[in-house]
């Protein structure tokens, strides 16, 4: 890779090899510095003159507990599947990228360390979206139906406080993602994915109540609800391809409340990434 994939310059000519030449990135253990990424480097030096790649993301090793080089013949580490079936895959693939591990530091796994992100990360945001449907069941109140109005909450032009203060943060974040995401920098990005998931279920959630419940008039608490669901749909659709599973899931609750049209698909993995609005 660039060249074994397309077996170059035995099966492709030249003018085809340069249309995926160099490599947009590749991605390998810390390990392979003196391996597979200097292999690379001179071959691609000797044959193009070049690098082979635009982007390189090197992970760290994932120890033991302990710290140590897990073994196949000590199974001196948990069994992957079983932590799997225990937690979720969701849960071990975030709390893998929000680790050093992807700063090419090593990770002393931990199945206490995947239980904390279900505790932590996806309890507290699969709640925030099971507050949202009973209290868009309750303004609903059997005679109107709860639908997103995607322009009022693009507009954000809520009077309250808390409403705009978390929409404001939110396209923050977007805006942040995109940037650095395009750049490859996966490290910087989950960890704030993260930290938004806190605010959102910890700050905004609890502190807006209030409106929620309608105690503050059925304008105002329309209006509140209106862009809870839309920061639920917006930070899922931001952490669907990290989780997965659990962002399907989400989605899939929340299309009761979007009418037909591009955000209403049959799945959150064929929605594009929103863009930010300043």
């Amino acid at each position: 890779m660039p060249f074994a994939q397309s077996h170059y310059p035995f099966s492709i000519s030249k003018e085809a090899f340069l249309k995926v030449f160099p490599a947009d990135f590749v991605g390998e253990g810390i390990d392979q510095t003196r391996g597979w990424f200097y292999t690379l480097n001179v071959i691609s030096t000797a044959v193009m003159g070049s690098e082979p790649y635009k982007n390189l993301i090197v992970n760290g090793l994932v120890m033991n507990e302990k710290g140590k080089k897990m073994s196949k013949k000590e199974k001196n580490y948990p069994d992957p599947m079983e932590v799997v079936n225990e937690h979720g895959a969701d849960a071990v693939r975030l709390y893998m990228i929000n680790s050093p591990v992807v700063k090419g530091e090593n990770l002393d796994f931990s199945k206490s360390g995947v239980k904390g992100v279900v505790k932590d990360v996806f309890l507290p945001w699969i709640n925030s979206v099971k507050f949202f449907v009973q209290h868009a069941a309750k303004w609903e109140d059997g005679n109107k139906q709860f639908f997103f109005d995607e322009s009022m909450f693009m507009k954000n032009e809520s009077g309250q406080v808390l409403d705009r203060w978390i929409t404001s943060i939110l396209q923050d974040l977007i805006a942040f993602f995109r940037e650095q995401m395009s750049e490859y920098k996966l490290y910087t990005v989950v960890p704030k994915l993260v930290r938004f998931l806190d605010q959102l279920t910890n700050g905004y959630v609890r502190l807006n109540r209030p409106n929620f419940r309608g105690d503050n008039g059925e304008g105002i608490q329309y209006a509140s609800l209106n862009v809870l669901f839309g920061v639920l749909l917006q930070i899922s659709i931001l952490l669907a391809p990290f989780t997965p599973f659990l962002t399907e899931s989400l989605y899939q609750t929340l299309r009761a409340g979007l009418k037909p049209g591009p955000l209403n698909v049959d799945s959150i993995h064929f929605l594009r990434i929103p863009q930010a609005v300043q």
